[in-house]
């Protein structure tokens, strides 16, 4: 009897421990730690950066590609440009050059004439005959000059314009609709392409009643 109890002792010494019986779906402690030690791994950086290094690498290059990319773009845009503002720039100035040209070139018959009536020996030429050819001259180099855009601004009878008119003096109005109309103009202003020379200076009349 007492042999086969130290049997039966030596039995249970020998056979391992059964685990508690765990509810349905729950997971035992040993797959607890497993899950644990999985996750550590993924949300380690060193490790994280251990198993996918050719992708940091593929993007860094990838974005040093877009930045010469755009710096290529940038430069060629810079060239463009500096390129379009001395052509421009250039053909402004030759523009001009050439405006100016021809209209000193339509202005030389006149200064001939002017050259010709200042070789005029005057004490053998009567004062209508130089007075009649400087008119001529004037008339001229007036239809030169408005014919390249010229204009003359003589307001007489018209309401003063502070914009192209400039008021010497005053004098009174004989009658209430006269007032601020120009009644004599003592310089004629000009304007050329529409940009003002000069102001006419005008003598203005006032209604005092």
């Amino acid at each position: 009897m007492r042999k086969r109890n130290q049997q039966s002792a030596a039995s249970a010494e020998v056979e391992p421990p059964v685990p508690e019986a765990q509810g349905d779906g729950e997971p035992s402690p040993t797959d607890l730690q497993e899950r644990a030690d999985a996750e550590g791994r993924s949300s380690d950086p060193a490790t994280s950066r251990a198993e996918a290094p050719g992708s940091s690498r593929e993007a860094t290059s990838e974005l040093q590609r877009q930045v010469e990319e755009q710096r290529d773009k940038y430069l060629r845009l810079a060239a463009e440009y500096d390129n379009y503002r001395r052509r421009t720039t250039k053909e402004r100035l030759e523009a001009g050059a050439r405006g100016q040209s021809d209209l000193v070139s339509r202005m030389l018959e006149a200064i001939d004439d002017l050259g010709r009536f200042a070789d005029v020996d005057p004490a053998t030429t009567d004062a209508a005959t130089l007075h009649k050819g400087i008119e001529l001259v004037e008339q001229k180099l007036m239809k030169t000059l408005t014919g390249a855009g010229l204009e003359i601004i003589d307001p007489v009878d018209q309401s003063f314009d502070p914009n192209v008119h400039e008021a010497i003096t005053t004098e009174p109005a004989l009658a209430e609709e006269d007032h601020n109309t120009v009644s004599k103009v003592f310089q004629p202003g000009y304007r050329f392409g529409g940009q003002l020379l000069r102001p006419a200076r005008v003598v203005v009349k006032q209604w005092h009643g």
